[in-house]
């Protein structure tokens, strides 16, 4: 690939990686992407990503490009792989030639399905964030004769800039993904607020109490019956309310 044109890939997947504030984003949809990504800028059979949360895989994420391998290879590295061991640590795991690795038995049930796809070699580096592992990318080199196998420092330092990308894209979702909920809790609970107030001026209007004697008959309501305050309180503004279960809830006049 010219180098030319690898920059402006390599640009457009970066950009692509960023763009994760989004209701539609898809976790699935994305890690695929960036393996995509990785495939094209590295000249690789095909990529994987592994995001491992609590010491367990949450999600796959595999190329388009030899999706049954990529995921295949991903499966497999639950007793171990290059996954796993860059996760672990927090680093890169080099380019490994599978045929030595196998020998050795490094990997054994890793390595021993890589041969089956015909991998020539593997390399890993860390999805990370401020020292924070969230998982791994994978990638795998196919065993084609004259093929130009990737893996030297260079391929190796662009799948951990787009591993570092997806990183912080990743994480700015998660926490675009909490605002958000907690915006609409607090969204909420003013709604909520609002409702009980008119509720109380409704019935204190009608009763020709004040609001404090509407708001305990409202809340005695409530409990008697087991529903939220909020409900009892929408459905007095909305006039369908249990009049007379209501009025039964009113306080003593104090003497």
């Amino acid at each position: 690939m010219h180098h030319r044109t690898r920059e402006i890939r390599l640009g457009a997947a970066l950009l692509e990686a960023a763009d994760t504030l989004s209701e539609a984003f898809d976790t699935g949809r994305y890690l695929q992407r960036l393996s995509d990504h990785c495939v094209e800028l590295l000249g690789a059979s095909a990529a994987g990503i592994m995001l491992i949360e609590g010491g367990e895989t949450v999600s796959l994420g595999v190329s388009s490009r030899q999706q049954e391998l990529a995921l295949d290879l991903l499966e497999v590295q639950h007793r171990g792989g290059p996954c796993l061991d860059s996760y672990g640590t927090g680093r890169p795991v080099p380019p490994v030639a599978i045929i030595a690795a196998h020998a050795s038995s490094r990997w054994p049930d890793f390595t021993e399905r890589a041969l089956r796809h015909d991998v020539e070699a593997t390399f890993a580096v860390p999805l990370r964030r401020h020292e924070t592992p969230l998982g791994a990318l994978n990638v795998f080199v196919p065993a084609e004769p004259g093929h130009p196998a990737p893996g030297g420092e260079t391929e190796l330092q662009l799948a951990q800039v787009l591993a570092d990308a997806a990183a912080v894209g990743l994480t700015n979702h998660r926490t675009f993904t909490q605002y958000r909920s907690l915006s609409d809790q607090l969204q909420q609970a003013l709604s909520s607020r609002v409702r009980i107030e008119q509720a109380k001026g409704m019935l204190a209007e009608r009763w020709r109490t004040g609001t404090d004697v509407a708001f305990t008959a409202l809340r005695q309501y409530a409990r008697r019956h087991r529903r939220p305050l909020s409900e009892v309180a929408s459905a007095v503004v909305q006039g369908v309310e249990d009049a007379e279960g209501l009025a039964r809830e009113r306080p003593a006049p104090s003497q």
